[in-house]
């Protein structure tokens, strides 16, 4: 663990804050810190922050209006939480936020040097007007109402392009509802406001799926948007607005933190899954959220525990480098894992992850001595089942894992064939101390048959259920986005400790090989890396995690294949393997990941118990502890899993 940030930061109060050492003044010296190394890359008006780095495809001007307006957010936070605690506002944190807006809306749109761009359809000036009108109404009293009047009209009249124009049909639709609300606070474009904001809410009601998740837009993409936006956005706007908390929102964010919170490890980690991963602490944000609007089953001090642990994560392993600057990537830099909108002010909406400086000093969740979280606290034998995505949490073995048999990031009704698997949404399992290989390499946690020589993909995912300890789906696997004839893929998943334990029913033409692959461990080069294999059982190690592989059931030989392309856990990974031949038999694999630290226990066993082409069919799984798991899948798809004593 490596601190090359160069923020100024209070000595650790281990009284406090047993897990961290972080407090709040940690918090707001982190926030000080970040805001003071862009300084020197505002324009001469103040109107954009160019940050040094790739340029997005929304080009040069886009990217620093981005620069300017996530970095606002952050100050206004900042700002907004020292009034919440009676503090006055550090001096000379608005001011340069005050003379760009005056320069970027001066002529919006135009060739002049300091302009920002009009908001038009689907442009990226949307998404900024956003946090440009979330900031405008935190520091409404001290920025706002301040400003003179040609400037206010200005800016609000930019600000209303977003009311106008079409967003991206995914929680962008949110972003006309956050500059709506500034507006009509603002008393400006009153109608206008009012009909984007109802149209904004109503559209996402489309998209919830019940347990607290909504897709992310038509299809099934499962995300951290579902925390750090779709629930973010209508519940903060209310508070800023000092409106009534939705009840039924409220309680989605309740079920949704429910599971949420067991998605950090014991490091602070988050869930390494989805994409805009270079947001990195803005994973704090629906933690924070919940506090905020007493919308939480966590104590006070398992909430701070949670988003300090995320912070520290990140600054302890080099997202901000000596120069103050947030990276593109995860880590550090790390250009694998940005998507193609990002630019170099882009990993600024971590600004989100500061939703916390909201809750005056006073507030418990500020001076309540910090408890564990549900990695140090839960006995892991089972996980949380969300059966509306089709997903499974699960804190075991030090870390924290996501089961997906509900995610696949596909089209909702495409064209011309699916869409190439994303191998951050594909993959069968994910965790916070890894992350998925890369295009080129061997796909991890992937069951694949090898068809002339390539092994398919599994395209669409069909949920077929989860419970508290499984979750299950079935596929039809893919290549080039075509279905392969004849084929089909039912997927039972089981937890329990450090284990998870994958039962498969194959359908394919008689003799097709089958491949299954498990965690993909990482290192800074590969004489980190160590790994064996026994008969049907591989290992890899690193100093961080250890991950096994074990075929139980129908598996003829195990293998490890090099991932030279690496994850954004390190440039240098190896991946466990297992092959056989698809059967009207299961094929079951067990699994385990844990920290270094934490041995994984007894493995499981696994005996078959029926098997037919149209019968139900099953395998029962002897635990460690004694215990059994029957999984039962009928031939119409039905799953169940029970557990019972040996």
């Amino acid at each position: 663990m490596n601190t090359p940030h160069p923020f100024v930061l209070p000595p650790e109060d281990r009284t406090l804050s047993p897990y961290t050492g972080w407090t709040r003044a940690h918090w707001e010296a982190v926030a000080d810190g970040l805001l003071a190394a862009v300084r020197p890359y505002r324009s001469p008006g103040r109107a954009l922050i160019t940050l040094p780095g790739r340029t997005s495809w929304s080009g040069a001007r886009s990217d620093g209006l981005e620069g300017y307006a996530r970095t606002f957010l952050l100050a206004a936070l900042r700002a907004a939480g020292a009034a919440a605690s009676g503090r006055p506002v550090p001096a000379g944190l608005l001011e340069p936020y005050a003379d760009g807006l005056r320069a970027g809306t001066a002529a919006p749109g135009t060739a002049d040097p300091e302009s920002w761009p009009a908001v038009v359809d689907r442009g990226q000036a949307m998404v900024e007007a956003a946090s440009v009108a979330l900031a405008l109404h935190l520091t409404k009293a001290h920025l706002w109402d301040r400003l003179d009047e040609p400037t206010r009209e200005r800016a609000a009249d930019w600000l209303a392009g977003a009311l106008r124009h079409e967003p991206v049909d995914n929680n962008w639709w949110l972003f006309p509802v956050a500059v709506g609300t500034f507006l009509q606070a603002a008393d400006r474009y009153p109608e206008q406001a009012r009909a984007a904001i109802e149209r904004g809410l109503t559209r996402i009601e489309d998209w919830y799926v019940g347990d607290g998740w909504y897709t992310d837009g038509a299809g099934r993409y499962f995300d951290h948007y579902n925390g750090w936006a779709l629930h973010l956005y209508p519940l903060l706007c209310a508070v800023v607005a000092g409106e009534p908390v939705d009840a039924v929102r409220r309680e989605r964010l309740r079920t949704f933190l429910t599971g949420y919170g067991r998605l950090f490890d014991r490091a602070g980690a988050p869930l390494h899954q989805g994409r805009s991963l270079t947001y990195r602490f803005a994973a704090a944000a629906p933690l924070w959220l919940g506090a905020l609007v007493d919308a939480t089953p966590h104590c006070p001090g398992t909430t701070r525990r949670l988003a300090s642990g995320v912070l520290r994560h990140f600054l302890d392993r080099g997202a901000a480098g000596p120069d103050g600057l947030l990276s593109l990537g995860w880590y550090g830099p790390d250009p694998a894992t940005v998507q193609s909108y990002s630019g170099s002010a882009s990993p600024y909406w971590a600004a989100k992850g500061f939703v916390g400086l909201l809750l005056p000093e006073d507030h418990e969740v500020w001076t309540a001595r910090e408890c564990a979280g549900p990695a140090e606290t839960e006995s892991a034998e089972t996980g949380f089942g969300l059966p509306g995505p089709g997903l499974l949490v699960h804190s075991g073995g030090g870390t924290a894992r996501l089961l997906n048999h509900g995610a696949d990031h596909q089209p909702a009704a495409p064209s011309d064939g699916l869409a190439p698997d994303d191998p951050l949404y594909a993959r069968l399992s994910y965790s916070a101390a890894t992350g998925p290989t890369r295009a080129g390499d061997l796909a991890d946690n992937h069951l694949g048959l090898v068809v002339d020589g390539r092994i398919t993909e599994r395209g669409r995912v069909e949920p077929l259920g989860a419970g508290s300890d499984w979750a299950a789906s079935a596929h039809v696997p893919t290549l080039a986005g075509k279905p392969v004839p004849d084929t089909r893929v039912v997927s039972v998943a089981v937890v329990r400790g450090a284990y998870e334990v994958r039962v498969h029913r194959v359908r394919a033409p008689a003799g097709t090989a089958v491949r299954e692959t498990g965690w993909a461990p990482a290192a800074a080069s590969g004489a980190g890396l160590r790994s064996s294999v026994d008969g049907v059982r591989a290992r890899v190690h690193t100093d961080a995690v250890h991950a096994a592989l074990t075929g139980l059931l129908g598996w003829d030989r195990a293998t490890i294949h090099p991932a030279p392309h690496g994850t954004a856990f390190g440039e240098a990974a190896e991946v466990p393997a297992l092959d056989g031949v698809a059967t009207a038999r299961p094929l079951v694999t067990a699994l385990a990941l844990t920290r270094a630290d934490t041995p994984p226990g007894p493995a499981p066993r696994a005996t078959e118990t029926a098997s037919g082409a149209d019968a139900e069919w099953g395998v029962d799984i002897g635990w460690g502890d004694g215990t059994v798991g029957r999984v039962r899948v009928a031939a119409s798809g039905e799953c169940s899993v029970t557990h019972e004593p040996a």
